[in-house]
């Protein structure tokens, strides 16, 4: 069994909700990034032990928070010694818009998966995209990067869709899956 970690930030607990859907289905590790952009004590040597760490942080202005850019920025140390080289990779974003820009956002964290030398793990659901399809269906954002979901401004993060959810959750899945075939 791959060991498998989910290290995000959420600003206003919806992020965290889609996190928390991501560890369940990969039965995953979780490691908050806090308000000031820091990881807790033993959160880079959890991401060093780690088969395969999925990113997520909010879309805000058109990519990742301050404080997970730091978190990126804070990872140069890592990259020196290579210690993600080959590691299993995936993130995920929530934003208010329907589109929001989470694109750019997932762009972000590929980039920097990219940077570290790591294997990118895409959403692998079909999309819903019929004349049938309804909000609350999986994948219904249509996401093939990584898990992807839509919060309204004035909603709190217990009103996400439970489609969204499950979207984030079978994302998990996919990636506990491809980190336990890679690790063999």
């Amino acid at each position: 069994m791959s060991k498998v970690v989910v290290v995000y930030h959420s600003g206003y607990g919806h992020t965290q909700r889609m996190a928390q859907a991501v560890a369940q289905g990969a039965n995953a590790e979780l490691i908050a990034i806090d308000a000031d952009g820091n990881l807790p004590e033993s959160g880079w040597e959890t991401l060093a032990a780690a088969d395969a760490i999925i990113m997520g942080s909010p879309t805000y202005m058109g990519s990742v928070s301050w404080q997970f850019k730091k978190f990126a920025d804070a990872s140069s140390k890592p990259w020196f010694s290579q210690q993600w080289k080959d590691k299993i990779a995936a993130g995920f974003t929530n934003s208010a818009g329907m589109n929001g820009d989470k694109l750019a956002t997932l762009n972000t964290l590929f980039t920097l998966a990219m940077q570290h030398g790591m294997i990118w793990v895409s959403q692998g659901l079909m999309p819903s995209n019929t004349k049938g399809a309804q909000r609350n269906d999986v994948n219904y954002l249509v996401s093939y990067s990584g898990a992807i979901a839509q919060s309204p401004s004035d909603a709190g993060a217990n009103e996400m869709l439970p489609g969204d959810l499950e979207t984030a959750r079978l994302f998990g899945e996919r990636v506990a899956s491809v980190a336990a075939k890679f690790k063999g």
